[in-house]
């Protein structure tokens, strides 16, 4: 498989792509979890559960002293950590991802809050009048893990617009929730406290523009936020999620690429400890923090953390008793209903309402069906609520309950999806023609005036290279995306852009520019797969000599390349690439959208052929 990539720095994934591999992932160690719990509950020894979750655990220093159960720990504590991730991957988002472009999240955004209107009203009719209203909000959240892992068991019949919807109202969920949490659910607050919590953040903020980057002192404020925050009386958790909103997400910047290479070229020819210390700092601060923080902190939530959260807030002991209450609890019964029935109803019924008013579609009414039934998998944030907002049997009848939703509508989901599968092609693709245009990542668009095209100029799709003619990984891509070229025709685009690493790769930017010079005697593309082909003699009478065999000009041919005439046509390539955020080479758009993954043949056929698919959709007559 060709998946390899010569970079430039590190390799900017997908921040959704990349996200979602891991929360689906990280489902599977929640569910065991969440199981063992259950059985441990229902054990021979079912007291010995509480017990534990129970156990306080003390901290000390001289006088001042903070304790807590382990539960408390747990919820109050590591939670907030996984929450601070929460918030890295919202700002991700806002910096470079779905979110960047405000405009087009209007309806997700929406979509999501009816998400969780609907289902609170829908609680609060079944509690009428009782003390159980107060758990109004254990029927609004979406657990992010579970709703992910549902969409891999759908598989190809969930779209890749129906993962980017469900991500943006998960977030939209997390944040609502964390703000009703701090709101609706803290009592007795200290202002006193609060007032340090908010002047220690401030302090975040002041290290931040100050430009500091290690990470000691973020971690010493960030415990006294964390610490003010709980004592304050406002859920300690609203202190993750509020530090990692401020930490920005970027790629590299070409200067600093640059002084990586310098420095390592500097390590590696005197390998000393200060050189090693200095190279490592450089090459850690060339990524953005939250791409940093992210990559440390992502997997200890996701295969920890929450896993943990389930393990000690999921235990319930389910015996006929048990089950014959909740079949007649309001809580229970409000929390089926609200999240099985009214997270559907609410996101698609105001994705509706909001078509109506001319907001764009996100993804077709099939898919979004199966995105409503999704929201149902409500866990870990209903669980967290309904832990601050009962206790006793009126927690177990909640927590019932949260678990009988999240089986129903993950079975619901997945036969939602299953029938979508089987409709005909006209019904499965219902909307398609109001769809938002996907987001380009491809900063500077296709010019034919200066682009080098190899097929139409306007084919259906267009595929976009960004490529180094040392590179080994180009050299390899090559003939398959020839077969690419030969196998779509008239449909497919192909366009080569320059991006020659320079700190890597020495013969590169003479070779681009041999193209250019071959190109302006209308031979571009025969030099561009000589070029390919003979990568390991790219030395300047290597490129007299090709120049030969092709039967240019070879006078005229040296003369451009000595006069450096087409540098400045190889730095246009190289700023359009920066401003893509490219990394390394090859690097791939289809219809401006950066392709990730491998790219063999068989997975850059499927993204033309899923484009393909798109526009001739988008061309359809809708009908009456």
């Amino acid at each position: 498989m060709a998946d390899g990539q010569t970079p430039r720095s590190r390799r900017l994934a997908s921040p959704i792509r990349e996200f979602i591999a891991t929360q689906s992932s990280g489902a599977v160690v929640l569910l065991a979890a969440t199981v063992a719990a259950l059985v441990w509950a229902n054990s021979p020894w079912p007291d010995s559960y509480e017990e534990f979750w129970h156990t306080e655990l003390s901290i000390r220093l001289g006088d001042a002293e903070l304790s807590l159960d382990i539960r408390h720990w747990v919820n109050d504590g590591l939670m907030a950590l996984f929450f601070f991730v929460v918030g890295l991957e919202i700002r991700r988002e806002f910096d470079m991802g779905e979110l960047r472009e405000r405009s087009r999240v209007a309806t997700p955004v929406l979509a999501a809050l009816g998400g969780m209107a609907v289902p609170a009203l829908l609680y609060l009719a079944v509690n009428a009048g009782d003390s159980a209203v107060h758990g109004w909000a254990i029927v609004m959240g979406t657990d992010t893990a579970f709703a992910l892992g549902v969409l891999a068991l759908a598989g190809k019949r969930a779209s890749p617009r129906t993962r980017t919807f469900v991500l943006t109202a998960v977030i939209v969920d997390d944040v609502v929730a964390l703000t009703i949490i701090a709101i609706a659910y803290s009592e007795d607050v200290s202002l006193a406290a609060l007032g340090v919590a908010v002047t220690l953040f401030g302090v975040v903020l002041v290290l931040k523009h100050s430009g500091v980057r290690h990470g000691v002192p973020y971690f010493i404020v960030g415990s006294g936020i964390w610490l003010a925050t709980l004592v304050s009386g406002v859920h300690a958790t609203l202190a993750g999620i509020a530090l990692g909103l401020i930490a920005s997400a970027f790629p590299p910047s070409r200067e600093d690429l640059e002084r990586v290479g310098a420095v390592w070229r500097l390590f590696r020819e005197q390998p000393v400890p200060e050189y090693a210390r200095t190279a490592s700092r450089t090459l850690a601060t060339a990524i953005s923090p939250n791409e940093r923080l992210q990559h440390l902190f992502h997997p200890w939530a996701n295969y920890l953390i929450v896993p943990l959260f389930a393990l000690a807030n999921a235990g319930l002991v389910i015996n006929a008793d048990v089950l014959r209450e909740a079949a007649t609890s309001p809580i229970t019964l409000g929390i089926v209903l609200g999240l099985v029935v009214g997270k559907p109803v609410g996101i698609v019924g105001v994705t509706w309402l909001a078509s109506r008013f001319g907001f764009p579609l996100t993804v077709p009414w099939p898919q979004l069906i199966g995105a409503g039934t999704i929201g149902g998998v409500g866990f870990t944030v209903s669980l967290l609520i309904a832990g601050i907002a009962f206790e006793g049997h009126q927690l177990d009848d909640a927590k019932l309950g949260i678990l009988a939703a999240s089986v129903i509508a993950t079975v619901l989901s997945l036969l939602v999806f299953r029938l979508i599968g089987q409709l005909p092609g006209r019904a499965r693709t219902a909307g398609e023609d109001r769809l938002a245009a996907p987001i380009v990542d491809l900063a500077d668009p296709v010019d034919p005036e200066v682009d080098h095209i190899r097929g139409p100029e306007d084919g259906r799709v267009t595929l976009v290279e960004y490529g180094d003619f040392e590179c080994p990984y180009c050299g390899r891509a090559e003939p398959v995306l020839r077969q690419l070229t030969q196998a779509f025709g008239d449909d497919l685009t192909f366009v080569f852009r320059h991006l020659p690493l320079t700190d890597v790769h020495e013969h590169a930017q003479l070779a681009a520019e041999a193209a250019e010079a071959a190109g302006r005697q209308g031979r571009f593309w025969e030099l561009h797969d000589l070029l390919l082909t003979h990568q390991d003699a790219l030395t300047y009478p290597d490129l007299l000599r090709y120049a030969d065999d092709l039967g240019l000009d070879v006078d005229r041919f040296a003369r451009d390349l000595s006069s450096r005439h087409f540098a400045l046509r190889i730095t246009r390539d190289v700023e359009s690439a920066e401003q893509s955020g490219v990394a390394g080479t090859p690097t791939f758009f289809v219809n401006g959208q950066r392709h990730h993954g491998a790219y063999d043949l068989e997975s850059l056929r499927a993204a033309i052929t899923r484009e393909l698919g798109a526009t001739r959709s988008q061309r359809r007559d809708p009908g009456p």
